[in-house]
């Protein structure tokens, strides 16, 4: 075995959990202002009075959730009367889920699964929250999928409506929407009680993620393991996507194949093998996000590359039945989400005929489709 061999029970990894998607850094830079705006916002329930609503917004990959975790760890250290629950709604997407995810909770138990009914168990839930004087803060993340199945306006209107039916319960809601596109619209007699304090988590740009990506090497891996190219290879695969959890990934698959090859360091050629992999990872859980309609729109749109709006509607009509302004809306909405690029070329009758591209390989969106 050469010096430069790593022995079978060695390991790049000083500690690999700090590369878990789950891991909550100690240290949590870039997001300072925004965690500064959800404190604000909670900071009457830790005088006992209702916090105020928040709406997290931003694209996949970008702090919102890991902000929300460390504010209520924060805050856990100065309040025994706050209860903090964050439901995903990405696998609870039913208003009974979510009411479940809630119940346990607060009880520590599961409730009964079969022949209770929503407004039993929220009739529990709250009945408790003014029993014991506690206020609960409720985070969905991912609201976006509650939407799917027309879910969230009435999760929203039964927990922002909760104390006129039951005078005392204090109920704050943090909503985390993660896409790029148009913030979803509530249902106007939700928007009236909603009234959120409102946080944009934007992109991290270059420099953020060198710090960042940087950060969890020198946690994660043994002293020189990680050479500046190899970290700079990473951080340009994340700026594609600007997901930060793609760049965790890439960390993690990237040790991995280092030590497969027994090197004690980690090469460009293993980043690019494991960007094979991480790519899609990105692209996947992004389109989970898309409703049934704009799901077929992007597959239609890898199938005909290169398509004319006209051409593409009218597949898209023979499928769905749905109108030209819906089928506009959904054409600028994966615009701005970056699936597609939808440009103007000179053609047409008057010059404005726009041609839809996906911006990702069209196999690989059809693979994340599938």
């Amino acid at each position: 075995m050469g010096k430069d061999m790593l022995m079978w029970d060695e390991t790049l990894f000083k500690d690999g959990n700090v590369l878990e998607l789950d891991y909550l850094p100690d240290h949590f830079s870039h997001r300072e202002s925004q965690m500064q705006s959800l404190m604000y916002s909670l900071r009457p329930a830790l005088r006992g009075m209702r916090p105020i609503n928040s709406l997290i917004s931003g694209p996949p990959g970008t702090g919102k959730t890991t902000t929300v975790l460390k504010v209520f760890e924060e805050m856990k250290k100065h309040s025994e009367d706050i209860v903090f629950i964050k439901v995903n709604c990405q696998m609870d997407s039913t208003k009974f889920a979510v009411i479940t995810r809630v119940y346990q909770g607060l009880f520590n138990v599961s409730p009964p699964s079969s022949g209770v009914a929503f407004i039993k168990l929220f009739e529990k839930v709250m009945n408790y929250l003014i029993e014991k004087e506690k206020t609960l803060v409720l985070c969905l993340d991912d609201i976006n999928y509650l939407y799917h199945e027309g879910h969230a306006d009435e999760v929203m209107y039964s927990l922002l409506r909760a104390h006129e039916q039951y005078p005392g319960a204090k109920v704050g809601v943090i909503a985390i929407v993660s896409d790029t596109g148009k913030l979803y619209q509530f249902d106007p007699k939700v928007n009236s009680v909603f009234l959120p304090e409102e946080i944009a988590f934007p992109r991290y740009n270059f420099s953020e993620l060198q710090d960042i990506i940087g950060g969890r090497i020198d946690l994660a891996f043994y002293p020189n393991v990680v050479m500046d190219d190899v970290r700079d290879a990473i951080v340009e695969y994340v700026d594609l996507t600007g997901d930060l959890r793609v760049g965790i990934d890439l960390l993690k698959r990237s040790g991995l194949n280092a030590e497969r090859r027994a090197s004690k360091t980690i090469l460009v050629e293993d980043v690019e093998k494991a960007y094979e992999t991480s790519r899609l990872l990105h692209l996947r859980r992004s389109v989970q996000s898309l409703t049934p309609d704009e799901k077929l729109l992007l597959c239609l749109i890898a199938e005909n590359k290169d398509v004319q709006t006209g051409d593409l509607y009218i597949l898209f009509h023979e499928k769905t039945d749905l109108g030209y302004t819906r089928f506009y809306d959904m054409v600028n909405k994966l615009s701005e989400a970056r699936y597609v690029d939808a440009d103007f070329s000179g053609k047409g009758m008057r010059g404005r005929t726009r041609i839809i591209k996906p911006r990702y390989q069209p196999e690989d969106i059809l693979k994340c489709l599938e």
